[in-house]
């Protein structure tokens, strides 16, 4: 966790607990009153609302009765069952939870020490990339001595009704909290990188190759400290909080509380007709319904199980409001589900550790193009490219690749009626090698990634890239909106992930000394073919070495080969535009790399742009003797410096 904290509205929980407690009088927050405007933003209480202390609703309050579980918690008349849901999932994690509460012990009520309460309590969230600290009064909104909200299933507990007043405290309201998601608590407890996915769309509950893929993705999120919830969309015509005729609740978030592969025993593989179990363990946050379909609690499946061998399978249940099911028939009743991973990028791990780079950006409007920051999706072909542009470098031959794009906390604008997300997301291109400002057309360079567009507040995707530079492009899906984001990108090895703001070479005293640039060419060598043996197997491991003035780029070795495939893309910005682009073709050798041939290129903006394939020549001017292969290139020339 990263050692320095933001304060909400710039409040110190010490110092205004020291004064309470030399005052003698319990805290008050001034920021977040005891009032309805607290409450709403746009509905009136249907009765009134009373404020009452814990210490007025019950004669022992704690913040924990026998510690923290994922059963302490119920939801009130607020539509939140996913922030109830995201509750359970945080309590299933220490470590966790314990970031979001700090120093518990000290902020518990001690009957010992009755003179150290005044009534004050910090929580800390992950907001917009940084861990942000928020203080609140434990005055909880009450009808007839009752928590109306958020609220333990033990009277004297009020660590969840806590926790909540100060979610809401940030959000603006408590309403502003109505039907919100369980991914985006979970992100705002803990940092972690959401994905949603349709379970529908991706046919998980048909294709079952698609279906274990999932599994073991799950599997290996929750072991690694991550936390998943899921839900059922109402269709339309149907209704929120309806039973399906299986038990379960239409519009509700369920969270996951365990993932077991089962290997059974002989006795086990006679009575199930298999040799594997795969199971999910949920939780309704109400506490109440579940499933009735197979292994729900009185099924069939259960009486086949003897208790010792439940606790030997690891299928137990703890309590009231959780149930297993098969992950086929959870794939067959769910239709979405948040994955919220903890990545990790401590180095002292046994797991997998990754490299995270995370940049603070913004959509912004302007009406010169150059400087515009808000062009919209890909679709929108004048404007797409006048958008932020990030690039980082794959170094390795393949690597993972994590992209998390987050849009900034929409809720506290729901009083002005703006509280929805914007539709968002992003691109990937594969770019030149050697490219280090941004792009203003696109030609040579591949598209190799899309995410979904989507209005939700994060978008997420995973793509393997192979090595190279890349160019990622954030975008709002309409042109011209304004809003704040942050990038985050995690690869296995650094990825020098950095925003592109110059159009062109900066113009300084030294250029006018040596020269600006006068032209710019991009050069994108597709492939080499017929080149010669150079092996006893008649093969060869050529590469290519482009050279401009006084810059060279090389492409990696193409193995055992005499057609190789290159993809390799080169920019070059040109003083001397007398000066030919050679393009050669080398092969690899342990003492000495040998010459194979090479084509030489005036590279001008009147030359074709169209894919050529050119005759190689030995060295010398373009008119040396031709020998054996040739090179098929596209090139691009301009003396507009930023029209490429």
């Amino acid at each position: 966790m990263s050692s320095s904290v933001q304060l909400f509205r710039d409040q110190k929980y010490h110092e205004l607990k020291g004064q309470c407690i030399q005052q003698r009088r319990l805290f008050e927050d001034p920021e977040f009153p005891a009032s309805d405007e607290s409450l709403f933003y746009q509905s009136a209480p249907p009765r009134k609302v009373e404020w009452k202390r814990p210490k007025d609703l019950c004669e022992d309050p704690y913040l924990f009765v026998n510690g923290i579980s994922s059963h302490d918690l119920h939801q009130g008349t607020l539509g939140n069952c996913w922030f109830v849901a995201a509750c359970s999932c945080l309590a299933l994690r220490k470590t966790l939870w314990q970031q979001v509460i700090p120093d518990f012990n000290e902020q518990e009520w001690d009957p010992k020490k009755p003179d150290r309460y005044a009534g004050i309590f910090r929580f800390r969230f992950w907001c917009f990339g940084e861990w942000t600290e928020v203080v609140v009064d434990d005055l909880l909104p009450t009808m007839d001595g009752k928590l109306i909200y958020c609220h333990s299933n033990v009277k004297n507990e009020f660590w969840s009704a806590l926790l909540e007043k100060a979610y809401a405290k940030l959000a603006g309201s408590y309403e502003a909290l109505d039907g919100g998601s369980a991914a985006d608590a979970i992100v705002d407890f803990t940092g972690a990188v959401a994905e949603s996915i349709d379970l529908v769309q991706g046919k998980y509950g048909e294709i079952i190759s698609e279906q274990m893929k999932l599994f073991e993705d799950l599997l290996k999120v929750h072991k690694r400290g991550g936390l998943i919830s899921c839900s059922i969309t109402a269709s339309s015509g149907s209704t929120n909080e309806v039973e399906t005729e299986m038990g379960l609740v239409i519009g509700h978030a369920y969270s996951v509380t365990a993932i077991r592969k089962v290997r059974l025993g002989e006795r086990l593989i006679f009575s199930f007709k298999a040799e594997k179990l795969f199971m999910i363990r949920l939780r309704n946050p109400w506490g109440k319904r579940e499933w009735n379909g197979a292994w729900s609690d009185n099924s069939e499946e259960w009486k086949k199980v003897s208790n010792s061998e439940r606790k030997s399978l690891g299928l137990t249940l703890e309590n009231d409001g959780e149930f297993w099911m098969t992950f086929e028939d959870w794939c067959k009743n769910f239709t979405d589900v948040d994955i919220c991973r903890i990545v990790n990028t401590s180095y002292f791990s046994i797991h997998k550790t990754w490299e995270r780079k995370m940049m603070h950006g913004a959509w912004t409007k302007n009406s010169e193009p150059l400087l515009n920051r808000s062009g919209g999706c890909f679709d929108n072909k004048e404007t797409f490219l006048q958008n932020p542009q990030y690039i980082f470098d794959v170094k390795k031959a393949e690597d993972k690749v994590l992209v998390s794009l987050q849009q900034e906390d929409r809720r506290k604008y729901k009083k002005e009626g703006k509280g929805d997300s914007i539709p968002i997301g992003f691109e990937i291109f594969k770019v030149e090698d050697n490219r280090s400002y941004r792009l203003h057309k696109l030609t040579v360079q591949e598209r190799v990634a899309t995410s979904l567009y989507i209005n939700t507040r994060t978008v997420f995707l995973k793509r393997i890239l192979k090595q190279g530079r890349y160019i990622l492009i954030p975008t709002t899906y309409h042109p011209g909106i304004i809003t704040k984001f942050i990038l985050r990108l995690f690869t296995d090895v650094p990825s020098k992930l950095r925003e592109l703001k110059a159009d062109k070479p900066k113009m300084t005293c030294w250029s006018l000394l040596c020269g600006y640039p006068r032209r710019v060419t991009q050069i994108k060598i597709l492939s080499a073919e017929g080149l010669q043996r150079q092996d006893r197997s008649g093969g060869a491991d050529p590469y290519v070495l482009i050279k401009c003035e006084n810059q060279n780029m090389r492409s990696p070795v193409q193995h055992d080969t005499t057609s190789a495939i290159f993809d390799t893309q080169v920019i070059f910005y040109r003083k001397n535009i007398d000066s030919p682009i050679i393009v050669q073709v080398w092969n690899s050798n342990i003492l000495c790399d040998q010459f194979l041939g090479q084509a030489v290129l005036t590279a001008s903006p009147s030359d074709p742009r169209e894919q050529q394939t050119l005759q190689l020549r030995g060295r010398g001017s373009q008119e040396a003797a031709e020998v054996p292969g040739h090179i098929t290139i596209k090139v691009f020339s301009s003396d507009d410096l930023v029209e490429l």
